[in-house]
């Protein structure tokens, strides 16, 4: 883990001194940073944008006709082996289609925005994502990262506001049961209802028009997204019509769980660490909340997720850099960066059982007098 500054207790499951981010104003300006990295890395190329759109779809197409042909052919009972590897297959390929919209929010696609909305719109309605709706929260996400106050997902409770129930849950099999919720329905559950997202004075939705998290500008798009998640589930119900909602299920309902799954466990655990700070107004800014995050390791899923899931520090420091230059970029600005670079190369399966119950709230370190707006993660009540 690469991090700096004041050491937290050993980590439960492995007994390694786990540091904290440092919280102290760096000795770097954003533009230094952005001196370190070559001027190419900043630039947008169409072809290749759209080569790997081009490659996911086709991998996508593929693994389609090789479930649609080749698994009900097989001898009973390979087909429920092979039925639950193609989910998992085809939900990663899903994952990284939807990481390439996610970048057209970005304008990390091309030069027109134009182009970029439209592909965005296209292919996240086909993946029963409000577009526009995510695109504005998560801009505003990236604008307030780490701030308690204004952050807009993955905002943690502190101990006197966490839920009692999250308490009766802190033990093996209620970690487990919260999991399972987190990983299948967690994503639907926060776009509808905002969950562990910032709280508002009234009802807040991603479906909504008039929902506080947009202003009075923004409503037609939210209008818009729901016209195009409206428009795919009426084509998704047609063909539901005509080859059965179990096939539907089987070709396209699996793998979008499986890509759920990896959203959800992405976002999480890019922003949920021991060692990374929260901050009340009094301590926070921009710079800081950048850094408040951390870049995971998938193994050979990095690529097939266009490298989100390990470069996701620069993410934030330069959400506009293309995927296909974002590890060059990440080289680049490391050794600027030093102990303000966070990183965790533990598997991701293992980091998210081991963050779910190694930060349950968070709270101020009492021993530190000078930084009473910073919060850390904890488990101890």
């Amino acid at each position: 883990m690469g991090a700096g500054g004041r050491s937290n207790p050993h980590d439960d499951e492995s007994n390694v001194v786990i540091k904290r981010a440092p919280t102290t104003k760096p000795p770097f300006t954003l533009a230094d940073i952005k001196r370190a990295i070559p001027p190419h890395c900043f630039e947008r190329s169409m072809i290749k944008s759209f080569s790997y759109l081009l490659a996911d779809l086709t991998a996508a197409s593929i693994l389609y006709l090789l479930a649609t042909v080749f698994i009900p052919r097989l001898p009973y009972p390979f087909s429920y082996v092979v039925w639950p590897l193609y989910w998992f297959l085809q939900g990663c390929v899903f994952m990284g289609i939807w990481l390439i919209a996610h970048e057209c929010g970005h304008h990390a696609f091309s030069d027109y925005a134009w182009l970029e909305d439209t592909i965005g719109f296209v292919l996240h309605s086909c993946l029963l994502t409000p577009y526009f709706s995510w695109k504005i929260s998560h801009r505003r996400h990236h604008a307030n990262t780490g701030s308690l106050d204004r952050d807009e997902v993955y905002v943690p409770k502190t101990r006197s506001t966490l839920n009692a129930t999250a308490f009766y849950l802190d033990n093996p099999i209620g970690r487990t049961l919260t999991l399972i919720v987190k990983l299948t329905l967690g994503w639907y559950i926060y776009l509808s209802i905002n969950a562990a997202g910032r709280p508002y004075d009234k009802f807040a939705s991603h479906y909504d028009p008039r929902s506080p998290i947009f202003s009075d500008g923004e409503r037609v798009l939210i209008l818009m997204s729901d016209i195009g998640l409206l428009a795919f589930s009426y084509v998704l119900y047609n063909v539901a019509m005509i080859q059965g909602f179990a096939w539907l299920f089987f070709v396209y309902g699996g793998p979008l769980m499986v890509m759920n799954a990896f959203l959800v466990t992405i976002t999480y655990l890019h922003h949920t660490h021991p060692s990374l700070p929260h901050f009340a107004d009094s301590e926070w800014n921009w710079m800081k909340g950048a850094f408040a995050t951390v870049d995971r390791d998938y193994g050979i899923l990095n690529k097939v997720f266009h490298n989100i899931t390990d470069t996701h520090v620069l993410h934030h420091l330069f959400s506009y850099i293309p995927h296909y230059h974002a590890m060059e970029a990440t080289k680049a600005i490391r050794p600027i960066l030093g102990e303000f670079y966070q990183s965790d190369d533990t598997p991701f399966f293992v980091a998210l059982w081991r963050e779910s119950k190694n930060c349950l709230f968070i709270e101020p370190d009492e021993s530190d007098e000078k930084n009473k707006g910073v919060y850390w993660y904890s488990n101890k009540y």
